[in-house]
């Protein structure tokens, strides 16, 4: 009976990326896709800092947030590696610039924890918790406080206008 209840025991899907030398992870049920970045990037004037422009991805107008910005982590250049991950955001798709994306993982629910207060240099606010796999440590984003709906909106309406 006991390992039937283990065997059932209900699990999350990830989308594991780095920022860094940091692992972060994302629910999959938010990636649309995720692209290499090989198109350039076009500024949008009055922007805020984090937002890095706009992209034209098969006629969709995205806006691409650099989450090393957002998260006020030191900044590289875009590298070989770099990927936009295409999240859902409310209603709206952001494109989020990320060092590396690394592999998709399901891990059980119940190897989450809320995150501390301050975390590998990001504020806890953005943060649904930390997973620990093995010795491995991911601190999973909250995508909607990454970029609020609120923000993601505004992005969209400037690109539209």
């Amino acid at each position: 009976m006991r390992e039937k209840k283990e065997k059932q025991e209900e699990t999350t899907q990830l989308v594991l990326f780095k920022l860094g030398e940091e692992e972060f992870g994302v629910n999959i049920l938010q990636v649309k896709e995720i692209e290499k970045l090989d198109q350039g990037i076009t500024r949008v004037p009055r922007a805020p800092h984090f937002v890095e422009g706009i992209i034209n991805l098969r006629g969709d107008i995205i806006p691409i947030v650099d989450l090393r910005k957002r998260f006020g982590l030191t900044l590289p250049s875009i590298g070989y590696d770099s990927r936009v991950m295409i999240v859902e955001v409310g209603e709206a798709l952001v494109g989020m610039l990320v060092d590396a994306v690394v592999e998709v993982l399901r891990i059980p629910v119940s190897s989450i924890e809320p995150p501390p207060p301050i975390t590998a240099g990001v504020n806890s606010y953005y943060l649904s918790g930390i997973a620990k796999i093995d010795e491995r440590l991911i601190v999973l984003l909250n995508l909607e406080r990454a970029l609020s709906a609120e923000e993601a909106k505004e992005l969209a309406e400037a690109e539209l206008g």
